[in-house]
């Protein structure tokens, strides 16, 4: 049975839980600077695992197509790459900051956040 986590006044239980490898890579911005970093969820604490799983599953990622990306350039934005390898699959998405979709928006947020911690 999976773990029951509260969110924004909802309830969901966590997906049961499977090893991924994630390699992220955010680029663009005002600066222009690129945030990289490749995670192994066997490495993260359990309460970490089960969020990014979460995380994962509400987003629909393998469901999404490999390029969203908007037909208008827009300067200073951040563009995403994400690639998972989970339960012998795997999936990479292109997404622009501007046509990521609002349930791919808390994974990118996690993983940006995650990226930047040391160690």
């Amino acid at each position: 049975m999976g773990v029951v986590l509260r969110h924004e006044n909802s309830t969901r239980e966590a997906p049961e839980y499977q090893a991924m490898r994630i390699d992220f890579q955010r680029t663009g911005g005002f600066a222009g600077l690129t945030l990289r970093k490749t995670f192994d969820s066997t490495s993260l604490p359990t309460d970490r695992q089960r969020e990014l799983e979460l995380l994962l599953e509400t987003s629909g990622f393998f469901d999404l197509p490999h390029e969203l990306h908007s037909a208008e350039p827009s300067a200073d934005r951040f563009q995403y790459r994400l690639t998972v390898e989970r339960g012998g699959r795997s999936h990479t998405v292109r997404a622009a900051e501007a046509t990521a979709p609002d349930a791919l928006r808390p994974l990118l947020d996690w993983l940006t956040a995650a990226s930047r911690e040391k160690g």
